[in-house]
């Protein structure tokens, strides 16, 4: 078995009508990196242990530490450690009061916290006027599905992909859908790769943080494979952001934001 990137293969007992065989299977390697900003301890994230630099970027620009470039002074990961060290230029004391010491899941929700304080910073609904095609939506959402690899042998993971109406721009794979979100955020800042003209497409389902991580840096248009929650259309309205699921075969559906779309 060949031994795919961010994966370890393991021995099982696999059962089928009646027959049992001892075989080799690949699961998906869960991986807490801890991040210091300006030398103190501030979060641990719990990932999928590659791109971590776009990960931790990400995750500092969604949640509004990172705005612009000259914010982030240094980036050092300490891959013995597990250890990520930045340095910015300044830090808002509030939000590190905010956050504390702690550790955030793989992404998937944040458990009993409805909304975190730091989510409705630096939300504002989008103006921003691309049109895009449902033939353009639907080719690309397939085209994503075609390119994840660690889905297609695992079934562990996330995916999630930065896309124009002709291409894949970003793809991103991650045990944790949002943790796929802040990577693409991550390498598109980092690569200077513009947001507002843009689709973010995932495979996972659509929440309420997802749509507001799409606000705070500008994403016009957020489609699924699966559903949206109720929360996340409301978000929708609010931020004016176009929402689509069930993004898959030749149907979708648009749950807000008809105008972005041109039939």
């Amino acid at each position: 078995m060949k031994k795919l990137e961010g994966t370890e293969v393991i021995e099982i007992i696999h059962y089928s009508r009646g027959d049992r065989q001892v075989k080799e299977d690949q699961v998906i390697v869960e991986f807490p990196v801890t991040i210091y900003l300006n030398g103190e301890e501030f979060i641990t994230l719990l990932c999928s242990p590659k791109n971590l630099d776009y990960l931790v970027v990400g995750f500092l620009i969604s949640e509004g530490f990172i705005q612009k470039k000259e914010d982030l002074k240094s980036l050092d990961y300490d891959e013995e450690k597990g250890q990520m060290h930045v340095e910015l230029k300044q830090m808002s004391a509030l939000k590190q009061k905010l956050y504390g010491k702690r550790t955030v899941t793989t992404g998937c929700g944040k458990g009993t916290i409805f909304y975190h304080v730091l989510d409705s910073m630096g939300t504002k609904k989008i103006e921003v006027e691309s049109k895009f095609s449902p033939k353009g939506i639907l080719q690309r959402s397939k085209e994503l599905n075609q390119l994840s690899g660690l889905f297609k042998e695992t079934g562990g993971v996330h995916f999630c992909g930065l896309c124009t109406e002709e291409a894949v721009v970003i793809f991103h794979e991650d045990i944790g859908r949002h943790n796929a979100v802040d990577k693409i955020v991550g390498e598109a800042f980092m690569s200077d790769v513009s947001l507002e003209d843009k689709m973010l497409i995932t495979s996972g389902r659509i929440t309420s943080e997802m749509l507001i991580k799409a606000g705070k840096i500008n994403i016009p248009v957020v489609i699924s494979r699966s559903a949206p929650t109720k929360l996340s259309v409301e978000l929708a309205k609010d931020l004016n952001i176009t929402l689509i699921g069930f993004a898959r075969g030749e149907r979708l559906n648009i749950y807000h934001g008809e105008e972005r779309i041109t039939l």
